[in-house]
């Protein structure tokens, strides 16, 4: 298994975000954000479409019943696809 290359896994997450949102939310927005997901915009049905892709691109599991926020910002997502290769 290769190991996961963070800037590179971290832009693509945020692409992923992107296209979850229908481009509301721009590659850059997502990257330079210092806040969490749904302090940017990103709403329940944009976050199901995100979990969707990230399963079928990276091939996890993402656990829905986890604590709320457990996985709401772009740094905590990659860290924990980092986890789970």
């Amino acid at each position: 298994m290769r190991p996961v290359e963070e800037p590179r896994v971290r832009r693509r997450v945020a692409e992923l975000v992107s296209r979850a949102t229908d481009g509301e939310l721009e590659v850059e927005e997502i990257m330079a954000a210092d806040c969490s997901l749904t302090a940017l915009g990103v709403g329940s049905l944009a976050f199901l479409r995100l979990i969707d892709a990230l399963e079928e691109e990276y091939g996890v599991q993402i656990d829905l019943a986890a604590p709320a926020g457990a996985l709401d910002s772009l740094d905590e997502i990659v860290a924990h696809l980092g986890a789970t290769r």
